[in-house]
């Protein structure tokens, strides 16, 4: 059973967009401006701050308290370029080195990109790297002109080390059980569609791979609000990975959701409505579509759930 934390926080360290000027009526979300100043001091503030910058991609830090303040922290993806990630990290003044895993949400660029930087600057702490065997896949998308793309391949385990992976089809928890990854996620819904075009490279031809089965999501149970789900892109489907999330713990309170919806493009947005609705039905108090959802999913969030929607930017701390 996952175990109830007594809070989690979370900052936003890559994302596709950027807003440090637009208000936040809520006492659980903080632009980076003002946490950054509250929690730094004015004068670290004036002396040190950078704006960090947007990119197409995902990456966040993740911190639980529970047991009388015992804290835990984790990466969770690690954006598309070599160096994003450390960079924004270090223009808000956030030390990556504490960090105990990573977990990768699935093999897609946009989400290892900084993998490798981000392990040579734990200045050899060995770390577990929560992965899914069909990241190693080499894949590519088949483009509309018939042309396959061939994606970046994913690190091997040379290029991590000292840090390790750790290989996991199934449930996993970290931390007395207090976060979990997803692991496999069940398709349920006749509306999300994985990623048709995706395929994979294997004995000197190219396979259909539309199910992406490597994507999973991050679960943390807060005491007195209820589930906190993370997702990195949502191929599996949010409301998928949401009713997955649910099952998995026996709990149906769910608070917040957050991540990538994966309901942008033209292959993706006729699921907008179908997904909206769905998970208007779960009745999440806090709804923090991102990276690739797209502003049409995202404007269609904010009509039907407006008292719960944050239009994320890179820097917002969440804090639960």
């Amino acid at each position: 059973m996952l175990k109830e934390v007594d809070r989690i926080e979370m900052v936003s360290l890559v994302d596709n967009s950027i807003d440090f000027l637009s208000t936040i009526e809520r006492n659980d979300v903080q632009n980076v401006v003002s946490w950054v100043k509250k929690c730094k001091g004015r004068e670290w503030f004036e002396r040190y701050f950078r704006y960090p910058v947007a990119e197409h991609g995902f990456s966040a830090i993740i911190k639980v308290y529970y047991d009388n303040n015992s804290a835990h922290s984790i990466l969770f993806d690690t954006g598309i370029s070599s160096n994003g990630v450390l960079d924004n990290a270090k223009a808000m003044g956030i030390d990556l080195s504490e960090i105990e895993a990573i977990i990768l949400s699935h093999g897609h660029y946009d989400h290892f990109g900084g993998l490798v930087n981000v392990v040579k600057e734990m200045r050899n702490k060995s770390l577990p790297i929560i992965v899914h065997e069909d990241m190693f896949k080499v894949r590519g998308v088949l483009e509309r002109d018939g042309t396959m793309r061939r994606y970046p391949e994913f690190p091997s385990e040379e290029m991590v080390r000292p840090s390790k992976y750790v290989k996991t089809k199934g449930p996993y928890t970290l931390f007395d059980n207090s976060i979990l990854v997803t692991g496999e996620i069940p398709r349920k819904t006749g509306f999300e569609k994985g990623f048709p075009k995706q395929y994979f490279y294997e004995n000197g031809e190219w396979k259909p791979d539309p199910f992406v089965w490597d994507d999973r999501a991050i679960v943390v149970k807060v005491k007195n609000r209820g589930l906190v789900i993370v997702s990195g892109c949502g191929h599996a489907g949010i409301v998928n990975t949401v009713y997955y999330a649910r099952e998995l713990t026996g709990t149906e309170k769910v608070y917040a959701i957050i991540g990538g919806f994966h309901i942008s493009g033209k292959d993706y947005e006729d699921a907008i409505d179908s997904v909206v609705s769905e998970i208007k039905r779960v009745n999440p108090k806090l709804v923090v579509p991102s990276h690739c959802t797209g502003w049409r999913g995202a404007f269609k969030f904010a009509q039907e759930l407006p008292e719960a929607f944050v239009w994320n930017s890179v820097g917002n701390m969440y804090k639960i």
